[in-house]
């Protein structure tokens, strides 16, 4: 069964202390929200999760954004506030997983050459 082969959107921003990273359900919705506030972000967002990368840009290891590194880069560390300036100044990305292929058990002993 092959897996993968989705589309992975995000919006990166580079602040002046981390680079910061937030996960969307397309390009077209984000555009959509910036235009017109009114669009809900749940209908945006995808996973409520700011993650940090540690200055590696939006390729490097993602870890969760503490309350002291949004505070100090958004002065405040409500999460709702943070995604939303996220959305509005940071940069849309978009890539996609390659698909996988690989067996799902190999354990089938009557199915495996003897």
């Amino acid at each position: 069964m092959a897996r993968g082969n989705v589309g992975v959107y995000k919006v990166f921003y580079k602040g002046e202390t981390e680079d910061f990273v937030v996960y969307v359900d397309d390009v077209a919705s984000v555009k959509q929200w910036r235009k017109d506030k009114t669009v809900p972000l749940a209908q945006v967002v995808s996973g409520w999760k700011i993650f940090v990368t540690h200055r590696h840009g939006a390729q490097g290891i993602h870890d969760g954004a503490s309350k002291a590194t949004l505070s100090n880069e958004f002065g405040t560390s409500n999460e709702m506030e943070c995604i939303t300036k996220i959305l509005e100044k940071g940069e849309l990305q978009e890539s996609e997983n390659n698909e996988r292929n690989g067996s799902t058990n190999d354990s089938k002993g009557a199915l495996l050459g003897r």
